[in-house]
């Protein structure tokens, strides 16, 4: 390994909490998908005692001995919560894989957000925002269309940003995950994120019962799950609160922050085009790993014979890292692009190499319907 695949490999800030934990660091495309699954949501069960402290739950009452002993929660207060919260059959089904999963579709995921609701809706906001967005990109040097790509894509600009009581989500998947091969990951994921919930609402003072999210417990505009709450999100118009669930400027702010900190790299770009010929499209085949972070460099895919087709500076792009991203679509050819840095990036937000191409194509459709 290179010392250039090496350094691109590294997690970023410590952000990259495995692919089996935080989907906004790595977290499955199902996971935080409830703006993008269009499902019908039936309420199957409702447990409104399960979690009692005197319950028959000893996840849950373990969960309370924790944070009263790690972060100085009050027991009463958690006793009390904890009797009102719900376990969600629906949340527990829709967490669930496809019994009879499908074959990937590039072409059917993109055309669910490349759309003509999303780009009118997306010139809308961009419109309404534009002083916010052109602020947002001189501070943190994420492009105003990147920004508009992933709040179009994660909630149509806050239009749909979920039903389920946050409290009743993150409890369900924190301590009755249904039996899947992943079932103790999982856990712990929901735990931590059930953990840092908490914690926000007490550094926020907001009720626990009054955040509505996904199903998965993802929060607001840009569908942050807590963890990243607590740690990227901002005030971004100055009113001393921060409010991903009414303030589209703090979701402006918050997202361009979480990018950056994640390692976005002003100016360059997120994705070439490489050439349709047999050998580009043969060396792409060979070289799709899955990988989400560059291990390539550029100069190594163009000795093995593929051609780029964008008009770039190859001497000074040679030792640019790379990534080989697939786009499968059933009954058709795979479609392939070579993603950059900022590619990666975009995939700490969702690991989806589907989700990251949608947003970076979206905000630039919604761009080109600006002029």
């Amino acid at each position: 390994m290179t010392d250039i695949e090496r350094s691109l490999r590294r997690p970023l800030l410590g952000a990259a909490l495995s692919a089996a934990a935080l989907g906004l660091c790595g977290i499955s495309p199902n996971l935080l998908a409830a703006g993008k699954r269009r499902v019908s949501i039936r309420e199957e069960e409702i447990d409104p005692g399960r979690y009692r402290a005197d319950g028959g739950n000893a996840q849950a009452r373990a969960f309370i001995d924790e944070m009263v002993v790690r972060h100085g929660f009050e027991r009463a207060a958690l006793n009390d919560w904890f009797s009102q919260t719900a376990y969600s059959a629906t949340v527990a089904r829709l967490i669930m894989p496809p019994s009879t999963p499908g074959r990937k579709s590039w072409r059917a995921y993109r055309s669910r957000f490349i759309e003509p609701i999303r780009i009118n809706a997306g010139v809308r906001f961009w419109q309404e925002h534009r002083d916010t967005l052109r602020r947002a990109e001189a501070e943190f040097g994420v492009p105003a269309s990147v920004i508009v790509g992933i709040i179009g894509v994660e909630t149509i600009y806050g239009r749909d940003m979920g039903t389920f009581r946050v409290m009743d989500s993150l409890s369900t998947l924190a301590f009755d995950y249904p039996d899947t091969p992943n079932r103790a990951a999982r856990t712990t994921l929901f735990r931590n994120q059930l953990q840092d919930y908490l914690l926000w609402c007490r550094e926020t003072r907001t009720d626990v019962f009054s955040v509505l999210g996904s199903y998965a417990g993802a929060i607001g505009i840009p569908q942050f799950m807590p963890t990243s709450l607590r740690e990227y999100a901002l005030d971004y118009n100055g009113d001393g609160r921060i409010d991903l669930r009414n303030s589209a400027v703090d979701a402006i702010g918050s997202v361009a922050r979480f990018l950056q900190l994640h390692g976005w790299e002003p100016g360059r770009p997120v994705a070439w085009r490489l050439g349709q010929d047999e050998g580009s499209r043969g060396v792409a085949a060979a070289a799709a790993d899955g990988e989400p972070w560059p291990t390539r460099t550029l100069n190594q895919l163009l000795k093995a014979g593929l051609r780029v087709d964008e008009p770039i500076d190859i001497a000074r792009e040679g030792e640019t890292g790379v990534l080989v991203v697939d786009l499968p679509t059933p009954d058709a050819p795979t479609e392939y692009m070579i993603g950059l840095r900022n590619f990666y990036v975009l995939t700490r937000y969702n690991r989806s190499f589907f989700y990251a191409l949608s947003v970076y194509q979206l905000g630039e459709a919604v761009k080109a319907a600006m002029v």
